[in-house]
């Protein structure tokens, strides 16, 4: 079932020009833009997977990763097929990268009304759209966030980034934190391995950061293709100086996958020098994934253990009901950290 699409202009020859994410694709009558979701027909623009959930799971906040956005909560968390990106170690590639999206016995037709009193009734806190991009599912997005703000609840992406101002400045009101995935910091990576550019993700960052929607980052480390010290150092001073130091970053442990099923997962000693050289430059909270164990939160001015992270179990023992050190009553930053009684 076709539904329309937003953010797109049209053009002669009943051409369109979708503006949702920043490929802002030029689509001939009849095509599909590089998502292979959004279809033109006789000058209008549709989307093909709105309502076609292919996912969906109750997630602990600390999953997505959020570490500073209601830790120990939990986040109904939904997505549809498809993504607009190519990206060589996909870790979801099965429902992102399928090339005949409808096709799949295993996607059913759920409204946003439906998902938003389902995630209402399960207890979560937040949805998050997550698994795929986003990005390209975005007008069901739009929809089931503008109901879930009505019924109390967060909204969350967990995207590539890869989107238009246009398309953050609709969705900004009902949006409430984003992890962010900045795959590399060399542009000729995004174009030879991912399908995209570089300066657009860097951009929505900085938006979503202006917008005052709650923005961790991610970065997966791969052998070979984004593990060069001195872009990882260029990446982190990045944040330092247009995010904040106070913008987690997550740095991903990497295991052999999809097309790159030939190379080694990450160094782990690599990722904790990597950290070292993150809080050197000024970031206030690094944090290793993908590689078990513990992983805690400690104030910023006296270093004490505020949050406790076994896998995905949380404690909040180092805090005050304020959301602030026991010790030295300095406020941790994040949102959602106020317990309340």
């Amino acid at each position: 079932m076709l539904y329309d699409a937003l953010l797109y202009n049209q053009l002669d020859d009943h051409q369109v020009q979708c503006i949702l994410c920043a490929h802002k694709c030029k689509i001939k009558e009849g095509d599909r833009g590089i998502c292979r979701v959004r279809e033109n027909r006789d000058g209008q623009l549709f989307t093909h997977v709105y309502g076609n959930l292919i996912a969906r799971n109750i997630d602990p906040i600390e999953k997505k990763p959020l570490y500073h956005f209601h830790p120990g909560s939990h986040s109904y968390s939904i997505a549809m097929p498809g993504c607009n990106f190519r990206c060589d170690w996909c870790q979801n590639w099965q429902i992102s990268q399928m090339p005949k999206i409808m096709e799949l016995p295993h996607v059913h037709r759920i409204m946003p009304e439906a998902i938003v009193e389902d995630a209402f009734a399960s207890g979560c806190l937040s949805i998050s759209y997550t698994y795929t991009e986003p990005t390209i599912f975005f007008e069901y997005c739009f929809d089931t966030a503008k109901l879930a703000r009505a019924k109390g609840l967060f909204n969350v992406f967990v995207t590539n980034g890869f989107m238009t101002t246009e398309m953050l400045e609709t969705m900004h009101p009902h949006l409430d934190a984003a992890n962010v995935d900045i795959k590399a910091f060399r542009d000729q990576t995004y174009r030879k391995y991912i399908g995209g550019r570089l300066e657009p993700v860097l951009e929505s960052c900085r938006k979503m950061r202006s917008l005052g929607i709650w923005l961790e980052i991610t970065t997966l480390i791969v052998p070979g293709v984004n593990d060069d010290s001195e872009e990882l150092e260029d990446l982190a001073k990045f944040i330092y100086e247009d995010l904040g130091p106070v913008t987690p970053w997550h740095l991903s442990r990497f295991y052999p996958q999809y097309k790159l099923s030939n190379i080694s997962a990450t160094d782990k000693k690599f990722l904790y020098q990597t950290k070292e050289m993150a809080e050197k430059i000024g970031l206030l909270y690094v944090y290793i994934g993908n590689v078990g164990g513990s992983e805690s939160t400690k104030c910023k001015t006296c270093g004490k253990e505020l949050i406790q992270r076994t896998a995905f179990t949380v404690q909040l023992s180092g805090l005050t009901p304020a959301g602030r050190c026991k010790n030295c009553n300095t406020p941790l930053d994040g949102v959602g950290l106020v317990q309340e009684h």
